[in-house]
């Protein structure tokens, strides 16, 4: 295991840069903080370039055995870790992990339903719905442009791993989005508050994008006039934690795909 004791290595200074900024490095790896992140990733098929190890915890992935795939392994002075980690009680391991690449014609052309997060910018909700997509099927996720990133260390731990196998194109314009969704035949269902039909009452087993706006500003109005509406029934509060909601509308989706299987 390598020694590195000087913030300035190169490879430390650019895990710092893409962490802080919730960016990809130059070469395409994300920072996945913690084990647990590590064995998904590794699950998931995706390279490893380099696992950084804080010296408070060496002893832990010295006992777990060689780096994966060749990847290098660098044991960190812990104020030098500290530096590059993202939490205050890290567990003195992260990883640089080379996340699937799609394009935005992948992601909108793959069975639905599609997630849209629309101007989602907390980290933790947008990651948790990343996690719900793939729990229940979801084809593919879609972060329009003013959305967080994915690669947000917060996101990437709230998505416990999702992050690493969900179909996923990030920073997509409004416009450019409607107009794949219109030559793709896909249709649109903006979730509102209130006012809406609810989702049983909408045809969620065919193709669809199920486009779930920030709980402050909601779907964007270029979207909600191009979208059918649906809202999920509350009683005594405003709205729903956007993740929350996806999570009940995309478990609707499914019931309603394997309710059309069965009857097939």
């Amino acid at each position: 295991m390598a020694e590195v004791t000087s913030p300035h290595n190169p490879l430390v200074k650019e895990a710092r840069r893409a962490g802080r900024a919730g960016t990809l490095t130059a070469q395409g790896f994300c920072v996945a903080e913690g084990l647990h992140l590590l064995e998904e990733a590794l699950r998931s098929g995706c390279e490893v370039e380099a696992v950084l190890v804080a010296e408070r915890a060496a002893a832990v992935v010295e006992a777990l055995g060689p780096a994966p795939g060749g990847a290098r392994l660098l044991r960190l002075a812990d104020n030098v870790f500290d530096g590059v980690a993202a939490t205050e009680t890290s567990q003195g391991v992260l990883a640089l992990v080379k996340p699937p690449a799609f394009t935005a014609g992948d992601v909108m052309a793959r069975a639905s339903p599609l997630v849209v997060l629309d101007g989602i910018q907390d980290p933790g909700n947008a990651g948790a719905m990343l996690r719900t997509a793939e729990a229940f099927g979801a084809g593919g996720v879609v972060m329009l442009k003013g959305s967080v990133s994915p690669y947000n260390p917060k996101a990437l731990r709230a998505s416990a791993g999702s992050v690493f196998r969900m179909p996923l194109t990030a920073g997509l314009e409004t416009e450019q989005f409607l107009e794949m969704a219109s030559l793709l035949a896909l249709k649109l269902y903006a979730a509102m508050p209130r006012g809406a039909p609810p989702p049983s009452e909408c045809d969620l087993a065919g193709r669809c994008a199920i486009v779930i706006g920030a709980e402050g500003g909601g779907v964007r109005a270029a979207i909600v006039e191009r979208a059918g509406h649906l809202a999920i029934p509350c009683r005594g509060v405003e709205s729903l934690n956007a993740a929350v909601a996806a999570g009940i509308l995309l478990y609707e989706a499914q019931r309603q795909r394997e309710a059309a299987n069965a009857t097939n």
